[in-house]
């Protein structure tokens, strides 16, 4: 019975604790993602690349967070091998740091986060200061977990059971390593599974050789849950995980036998209590950061050859990207579903390509520069041609009737990106030229609500890839709700404008039609980006049928 509760409670704090950091990283993501990119994407050192994954991943309470984020800049092209790696480092390093702030007896804290955190979620309306209620009240549920952790281990800490498991774990550290994988990425987190080994050893229901153990075998499963999370990303996307589990896996390999050999041996001394086992978890992941930061160049060729690039076939048109869809070729349905995944990505790609330089092109864009972005569109409908035939073409008998559904609802988004490209070629261009053309510009403060909103659509239009490759219902709720905030955005913005123009501003007064048009613009661009989410909400009982009618209808429609 003893063991029965003893589950039972393990279970809940478990759940509680991945609830918690979950909690706390979908907070920080919906008040400040939009900024990620801009930080991720900036100029900077190998030294540096590490020093903001490491500023990141306490920001978002997960490495593997920051992993996918790089892993998708890294696919877009934005990122470079070499720096996205250092990132992805320093992010290991940061997780290792939360588990040092988090280790700490902070119960005196949790009332005082609960009341802060819950009268700002519960009672304030802004979105950031909701969001910091959900922050609060995040960590204030990590630190219960962890108490609940503790006290779950009262029942059984004297029994029988315990210490001949812990025992076996002690002298067997090659099955505590592989525990400790496995306990790492079933969690999906490894501030979650380290800070279960550390409240282990702390509370003395296991010793440290077997906390060890299963701190190393952590760190290497934690590498393993951004690699299966980015299976369905494009291979320059897929080569920063790999090579992060290599050198990780290689690393801890190393730390386990050399660790084990010098604590049986007697030269590590007798070390004891969880905060030694936090001090060797922060040590493996800092010497990680400094002998793997001079070998991140020489691997980016390394990783290059073993995912090498997809040779071009098309050779009629040798700068345009290759198709995703072989017309007439269909194979299973899964296998058809997939092929129109990929090519909706690869659309995806060309319509963000269109929309990034646009504030630019409002800044000093040249015909010449516009031209350029505008005869981007030609591919782009190019792609909705192809999906097309090939959606049109599907043989009835081989699919079924959900597989259909499936197929022409990304045909329906297909639509909707380049419905959105031609909000840029036809819009935004043209809006940007008359504002050159007339040697304008919009006032600081106008200026700064245009910039943000081209950020927030910058970064869902990567939540929207990620929606569309992985279905993941948490995505796409988050998705829908960053197009609801950016709806709230234009809308302040136009007030703010309009109050500008009563106070006499003549900057605002003379782009008045251009900055609201933009605004405008700018919103039905990310309504159409966002409308990925739709299918999947409503498959979840999240949507009801005639609102994904009327949401995946194009915004000027009728």
């Amino acid at each position: 019975m003893a063991i029965l509760t003893f589950l039972i409670s393990l279970a809940g704090a478990t759940m509680l604790l991945l609830y918690a950091v979950r909690m706390v990283r979908t907070g920080i993501e919906r008040s400040y993602g939009a900024s990620f990119q801009r930080l991720l994407t900036g100029r900077q050192s190998h030294l540096q690349a590490g020093l903001m994954g490491l500023m990141l991943a306490i920001v978002l309470q997960s490495s593997a967070a920051v992993a996918l984020l790089t892993s998708g800049f890294a696919a877009s092209g934005y990122l470079a091998f070499p720096t996205g790696l250092a990132i992805v480092l320093g992010g290991d390093l940061g997780s290792a740091l939360i588990i040092q702030i988090l280790s700490f007896d902070l119960d005196w804290l949790v009332p005082v986060l609960l009341a802060a955190g819950g009268y700002l979620f519960v009672k304030t309306e802004a979105k950031k200061a909701r969001q910091l209620g959900r922050i609060l009240m995040g960590v204030a549920f990590i630190l219960i977990s962890l108490r609940f952790l503790r006290e779950a281990m009262d029942p059984i800490r004297d029994s029988a059971f315990l210490p001949a498991v812990a025992g076996y774990l002690a002298r067997d550290y090659i099955t505590a390593f592989l525990v400790g994988g496995a306990l790492a990425f079933v969690m999906h987190s490894s501030v979650a599974a380290i800070l279960m080994c550390v409240t282990l050893v702390q509370i003395g229901a296991i010793p440290f050789a077997a906390g060890l153990s299963l701190v190393l075998g952590a760190n290497f499963g934690s590498a393993f849950i951004p690699v299966w999370l980015s299976r369905g990303m494009d291979l320059r996307a897929r080569r920063i995980p790999y090579a992060n589990l290599a050198l990780r896996g290689t690393w801890a390999v190393i730390c386990l036998f050399g660790a084990n050999l010098a604590l049986r041996q007697g030269v590590l001394g007798d070390p004891q209590g969880g905060q030694m086992l936090v001090n060797a978890h922060l040590a493996f992941n800092a010497s990680l950061l400094v002998l793997a930061l001079p070998v991140c160049t020489p691997l980016g060729d390394i990783f290059a050859r073993l995912f090498p690039e997809p040779a071009q076939t098309e050779m009629n048109h040798p700068g345009r990207p290759v198709s995703a869809l072989e017309q007439g070729s269909y194979g299973s349905a899964a296998v058809s579903v997939s092929n129109l995944k990929r090519e909706l990505l690869r659309m995806s790609d060309q319509v963000n390509a269109m929309f990034r330089p646009v504030l630019e092109l409002y800044q000093s864009g040249g015909k010449e520069q516009i031209k350029a972005v505008q005869s981007m569109d030609d591919e782009v409908n190019a792609c909705l041609s192809g999906v097309r035939k090939y959606v049109a073409a599907i043989p009835e008998d081989g699919f079924d009737k959900e597989q259909l559904k499936t197929a022409r609802g990304l045909m329906e988004y297909a639509i909707r990106l380049e419905t959105a490209g031609d909000v840029v070629a036809r819009r935004l261009t043209v809006l940007a030229g008359d504002l050159n053309k007339r040697n304008l510009s919009f006032s600081r403060d106008g200026w700064m609500e245009i910039t943000r909103m081209h950020e927030a659509i910058l970064a869902n239009m990567q939540l929207a890839s990620n929606v569309l490759i992985s279905d993941d219902l948490e995505s796409a709720r988050l998705l829908s709700l960053e197009k609801t905030e950016l709806k709230r955005m234009e809308h302040d913005s136009r007030k703010r404008h309009l109050k500008r123009l009563q106070n006499g501003a003549r900057e605002s007064f003379d782009t008045s039609d251009i900055h609201l048009e933009t605004l405008r613009a700018l919103r039905e661009f990310n309504s159409h980006i966002a409308a990925v989410a739709y299918p999947v909400l409503y498959q979840n009982g999240q949507l009801l049928e005639t609102r994904l009618i009327n949401e995946m209808l194009p915004e000027d429609a009728g």
